[in-house]
């Protein structure tokens, strides 16, 4: 039974806790948040009896073997290192953090400490990533790789109103490019590795951050583009194109409605079965590597985290979005 606590108390947090509730050795045992009052409120959500306000407390805690980071960006790093430090295993939102240099520290604290370290997207987890990968071959040399994941925020409403809340603020490391975007970006750079080069274009909003835009790469062989945002819908789907047909993916996120369709017209449907609640495969994934003693991942290595937020830098820098985070 590997036991956790959940910085973070926020409908992403409630996702995960129902995921990984599905599995026989997942046990909720501790809560921490900045004010006594919500850490109370949310454990009483599931019975929970260890309240933290305390992240050194919680660290250290002997109540958990492990901690799930759901917080703003700017504090992943931070948190992710004081809990490793406390001997926990860590699986942390995406994005893994707010710059390279936080992420690299990350790594170097997992293999210092000898605990799992996990980037908790749930994309490369699910089985339609599997069939994708493993259907590649048979759409022949892909050529080009398509993106689309175009949300618009519940709390874009607001932004307009004039109320900035955490969506909006670079101070966060927050924007379309972070939240949204990454969901296109570490797919791509887990089925066909770091590209050659980055090009970005996007829109800003006056507090800073992105509110949409589309990240182009190169590679030696192929094109990718990610389109992203989060004031706008979309209603297309994503697109692996092959010499020989394409992979058509419908909920880039969760990888459902996917199929080939052959050049000359003929299709193939590669879904397979999946949870609703796609979180349950990351969680399962992160369970199993504590249990099999590994501190990296098989699939979301950090090889994929660097290389991701490699390009998610390059990008930020092409479109001049700046975090406080850089400067330190």
């Amino acid at each position: 039974m590997i036991r956790f606590g959940v910085i973070g108390t926020n409908w992403i947090t409630d996702r995960f806790i129902d995921g990984a509730s599905k599995l026989d050795n997942f046990q909720l045992n501790a809560v921490y948040s900045r004010t006594e009052e919500k850490a109370r409120e949310f454990a009483s959500k599931y019975n929970v009896e260890h309240t933290y306000t305390d992240l050194n407390e919680l660290a250290s805690s002997d109540k958990i073997d492990a901690v799930y980071i759901a917080s703003p960006t700017a504090f992943h790093s931070e948190y992710a290192i004081a809990c490793m430090k406390g001997g926990k295993h860590v699986i942390v939102e995406k994005p893994f953090a707010s710059n390279e240099q936080e992420v690299q520290t990350m790594v170097d604290t997992a293999k210092q400490q000898k605990v799992t370290l996990m980037e908790a997207m749930k994309t490369t987890h699910v089985p339609n990533f599997k069939l994708i990968q493993e259907s590649l071959d048979k759409i022949g040399p892909v050529r080009r790789f398509v993106a689309n994941f175009c949300q618009y925020s519940s709390r874009y409403d607001k932004y307009k109103e004039g109320i900035v809340l955490n969506a909006f603020k670079p101070e966060l490391s927050n924007g379309s490019l972070m939240d949204i975007g990454v969901y296109c970006i570490y797919p791509m750079v887990a089925l066909f590795g770091g590209p050659d080069r980055v090009k970005a274009t996007a829109y800003i909003l006056e507090s800073g951050v992105d509110g949409e835009g589309t990240v182009t790469v190169d590679y030696p062989s192929l094109n990718g583009v990610c389109m992203f945002s989060k004031i706008t819908n979309s209603a297309i789907p994503s697109e692996i194109q092959g010499e020989n047909g394409s992979i058509v993916i419908g909920k880039f996120s969760d990888m459902n409605d996917v199929k080939i369709v052959y050049k000359d017209g003929s299709e193939e449907i590669l879904d397979t079965a999946q949870e609703e609640n796609t979180m349950y495969y990351e969680a399962k994934s992160f369970i199993e590597s504590i249990e099999n003693n590994e501190i990296e991942n098989t699939v979301n290595t950090w090889g994929n985290s660097l290389n991701t937020i490699r390009v998610l830098d390059q990008a930020r820098k092409e479109i001049g979005v700046v975090f406080p985070a850089d400067k330190k």
